[in-house]
């Protein structure tokens, strides 16, 4: 509830009437108080507020104002690629990044740990639009190995699949891979101080074990908190990335209903990439149970 009064404040009282857009430039005033009228825009905020959240109650997320369809419909369309692009995101980051921190924490101070800290702090820095056009610029324009934009789902094939999701998963993935690999650097130093590791290797275990078994398994509650934390940053990066390489996700879908003052969409997108970010810091929270014995619920 309190989500959706925020999102519906700031959407209403912010610059820009969808009444005046459906209209055109040549409408008059009487044109778009009409117009107004019909959308119900004409109502008291309060009116219009608490109509909506019945609607919610109901599990209606409302109609849109320039298409006419149920704003759940357009979601179920456009949420293939958005999930398809997390996810890869997701994966990619998880897999790339953990071996980096504990490759940096168990080298720590070396070459290779400056090398893994310069990364983190550039993947941290560069925007992720920044990055999606240099991608593009390498991997499109200079060596033709990719597609630029577009989406292609995973029954069209693997390869067409895989072309086009590659760019967008590093362009947004390269943030979220710098953030994990900083904390689980961090995560390791700690545990990599404490005596039980120190008895581990002085009874001969092998390097492997000593940061498998002992290390990372005892530094996974804080990387696992920072993925749950980071989603929010990835929610974000990829409106900008589906944007950029022109995927037919919820994020272009949010950027489209935005320029055209489109309500029930922008409030309806906002309230599902809100109960996924819910959602997903739940089962991070779940997951404690099953990386720390010690912990109960």
């Amino acid at each position: 509830m309190v989500v959706a009064l925020f999102v519906f404040s700031l959407l209403h009282l912010s610059p820009g009437d969808p009444a005046a857009i459906i209209a055109g430039d040549t409408a008059t005033a009487d044109d778009i108080a009409r117009i107004r009228q019909k959308l119900g825009l004409d109502q008291p905020l309060y009116i219009q507020f608490g109509t909506w959240v019945w609607a919610l109650l109901h599990g209606d997320l409302g109609i849109s104002i320039f298409t006419n369809l149920p704003v759940s419909k357009l979601i179920a369309q456009r949420i293939e690629p958005t999930l398809t692009l997390t996810i890869s995101t997701l994966i990619f980051s998880i897999v790339a990044a953990i071996p980096m921190g504990v490759l940096a924490a168990w080298k720590a101070g070396s070459w290779i740990d400056r090398v893994v800290m310069v990364f983190a702090v550039l993947g941290f820095s560069v925007p992720v639009f920044v990055l999606a056009y240099l991608l593009i610029y390498v991997f499109a324009i200079s060596t033709d190995l990719l597609p630029v934009q577009g989406f292609v789902t995973i029954g069209g094939g693997l390869w067409p699949f895989l072309s086009h999701i590659v760019m967008p998963t590093l362009a947004l993935g390269m943030v979220f891979t710098a953030l994990i690999a900083r904390m689980t650097r961090a995560s390791m130093l700690d545990v990599l101080a404490q005596d039980y590791i120190r008895t581990a290797q002085a009874k001969g275990l092998a390097n492997d074990k000593v940061l498998i078994r002992h290390a990372l398994k005892n530094a996974a509650v804080p990387i696992a908190t920072i993925i749950g934390i980071g989603v929010a940053s990835l929610i974000s990066g990829v409106v900008v990335t589906e944007t950029v390489f022109a995927i037919p996700g919820l994020g272009r879908l949010t950027v489209d209903a935005i320029l055209r003052r489109d309500y029930p969409i922008i409030q309806g997108i906002i309230l599902v990439f809100a109960a996924a970010y819910v959602l997903i810091n739940l089962l991070v929270d779940l997951s404690y149970t099953f990386l720390d014995p010690r912990i109960r619920y």
